[in-house]
């Protein structure tokens, strides 16, 4: 059974995940335009887990701010781990698993996967031009959408048409318009998880294999900076393996936070 899950976060957005599953509780934490349908691994998933899949800001059933930072996302997904409360299982994709990373600084986490966290090796001083053409086709969300996906994501077509083909691609395009913001949130921030190696939080990445070269060095790099983290690679898979090999990222999954 799947319900809804409330949660008000520092700054008083409401935020809302869907709950299903049984088990030690997992919270996760979509990327750049998604919302918690996103996961349609969860059905796998919600096998061994507790799963709770959060709508970030700006989406599905969450409110949003006045003015949008990456420090108030960042408050959201601590606001949910401390409010499902014990032993949180974390789990952020790609701009989700940047939040997870400062999150889990600041607040209890069990065991933290992040699948290709992208942060810049330092923060820009305005958005990018790439970024500011993304924010022009704003009244065009679909070609939005298809635009970041192929040029930014580097989805290949089966990609492409297999997410289009999915429950999750109408939620996909309703969040469209959150894109540019959040690519110009990205570019201008600088990442702060520092306190993240001291509470000794295990901590795991994963790589796929075929993934775009600024994805995988902004994995290798974020590694680096958090001494005691690992990294597994996904043979033969790019940013998408839970859509793609779901197969093997729920294998992964459970190896990790389960040991199975």
């Amino acid at each position: 059974m799947r319900e809804k899950i409330q949660v008000r976060s520092a700054d008083g957005t409401q935020l809302s995940a869907d709950r299903r599953g049984s088990g030690p509780p997992l919270l996760l934490v979509h990327g750049i335009a998604g919302d918690a349908s996103r996961w349609i691994v969860s059905r796998r998933l919600g096998e061994h887990f507790t799963l709770y899949a959060l709508d970030r800001r700006g989406r599905g059933a969450s409110g949003d701010g006045d003015a949008y930072a990456i420090a108030r996302e960042v408050e959201d997904v601590a606001a949910f781990v401390d409010a499902i409360g014990g032993d949180v299982f974390l789990l952020g994709h790609s701009f989700g698993g940047l939040l997870a990373l400062e999150a889990a600084a600041r607040t209890r986490v069990a065991k933290l996967l992040v699948y290709e966290p992208y942060a810049p090796p330092a923060p820009a001083s305005e958005p990018s031009a790439v970024t500011q053409s993304f924010a022009a086709m704003l009244g065009d969300p679909e070609a939005l959408l298809e635009r970041f996906l192929r040029d930014i994501v580097q989805m290949t077509d089966a990609d492409v048409a297999r997410l289009r083909a999915s429950s999750a691609w109408p939620a996909r395009v309703a969040a469209a318009s959150t894109i540019p913001r959040e690519m110009a949130g990205v570019e201008q921030h600088r990442t702060a998880f520092e306190g993240l190696a001291q509470r000794a939080t295990p901590v795991r990445f994963l790589l796929g294999e075929r993934s775009p070269a600024f994805l995988r060095e902004a994995t290798a790099r974020l590694h680096g900076q958090l001494p005691g983290s690992d990294v597994v690679e996904l043979p033969g898979q790019a940013h998408v393996a839970m859509d793609a090999a779901p197969d093997l990222f729920e294998r992964e999954v459970r190896a990790f936070f389960l040991g199975t």
